[in-house]
């Protein structure tokens, strides 16, 4: 009897095995058919949402409205037109942009690892490049910048949010600084468990023109305030920063005025993710009543929508900080000059 006993859980065990193997191989047979876009939205879903309640105490809330979207100075690129109106609905934005100590918060709580500290997906950089996947070193790299107009940004292994310049950088005592070197999934990732949402693009220039206003900067239109009022490159790009704004990089959050309405940084420190994906003629297809695509897009070229500017930005080079001033990014890289900041509905 003890002898058929042991038989009948032996087979149970191959055939329990089995099962599990079975559903083990679905499922790295699913995630093998996603692309690197959908395994990634995929696991952003599956983050928990933190259980305790949204502090709006540091957030914003914008009143919606109706606004003209896009250039208003002679320096705006062909992506700020044309000039057209848009409608957004109301909705809070964070005070400033998220921080070391805030992503520090969501790391330990849910374990996440950005993708600067992941090995690289050789198969995703294959498909975009056509590079041999074989050939691809898959060591966890971060972009750097480097000062040579030949080669703005190197990748540099150990680069990451916790040493945004390198294995020898550190963030310990920048706590209050903005987070960088994350990448348009990681800012997704962290507003999944904040229970937020990046910005759009419309929403972030509206909050920057101070509800809508038609002027250059989220100051106004004097230039000559702007070592007061943010953080950027003074002097000749980029040999030469004068310093007049105190700053050489980040600046922590709050170490300049916040705008008209009370939101901080939203132009110059880091340039900002928002859900956008970007498209050069994105404002003509909107006059041709086009949807606008956000984070659904899964073309492996596409990239996202970055807005605000940042340290690096200089009057007679990008003059990022400008509020209809827009660049682009691949989602999948961070940089040591890209943050995010949150946005949330406000609820009718």
């Amino acid at each position: 009897m003890r002898f058929f006993i042991i038989l009948l859980s032996i087979a149970l065990c191959i055939f329990s095995s089995c099962k599990y193997d079975s559903k083990k191989n679905a499922l790295i047979e699913e995630n093998i058919s996603l692309t690197f876009h959908e395994r990634m939205m995929k696991e952003i879903s599956e983050i928990p949402t933190k259980t305790n309640s949204i502090d709006t105490n540091q957030m914003i809330k914008v009143k919606g409205g109706s606004f003209l979207m896009g250039a208003t100075s002679d320096q705006a690129r062909a992506d700020e037109y044309p000039v057209h109106q848009e409608t957004v609905k109301g909705f809070y934005i964070d005070k400033t942009e998220v921080t070391n100590a805030a992503f520090s918060t969501f790391v330990e709580a849910t374990n996440y690892k950005t993708l600067a500290e992941r090995p690289i997906d050789a198969e995703h950089i294959a498909k975009l490049t056509g590079v041999d996947k074989k050939t691809i070193n898959t060591d966890s790299v971060g972009l750097v910048f480097t000062g040579d107009p030949n080669m703005w940004w190197a990748s540099l292994k150990g680069a990451n949010w916790k040493h945004p310049q390198g294995p020898k950088s550190s963030i310990e005592g920048k706590e209050d600084h903005p987070v960088v070197q994350i990448s348009w999934y990681d800012a997704m990732a962290y507003c999944k468990w904040a229970g937020k949402r990046l910005p759009t693009e419309e929403e972030f220039e509206y909050a920057a023109r101070n509800q809508g206003k038609r002027i250059k900067y989220f100051w106004g239109n004097d230039f000559t305030l702007a070592p007061k009022k943010t953080n950027f490159h003074q002097g000749s790009f980029p040999v030469n920063n004068l310093l007049e704004d105190n700053f050489k990089g980040l600046a922590p959050v709050k170490s300049f005025p916040a705008n008209d309405i009370g939101i901080y940084d939203i132009g110059g420190n880091v340039w900002e993710w928002t859900l956008n994906s970007y498209f050069e003629d994105a404002y003509q297809r909107k006059l041709n009543f086009e949807t606008p695509k956000y984070e659904e897009d899964n073309n492996i070229h596409q990239r996202k929508v970055i807005r605000g500017g940042s340290f690096l930005c200089n009057e007679s080079y990008c003059s990022g900080y400008r509020v209809s001033a827009r660049m682009s990014s691949s989602p999948d890289t961070g940089l040591e000059h890209t943050g995010f900041r949150c946005v949330m509905d406000v609820m009718q």
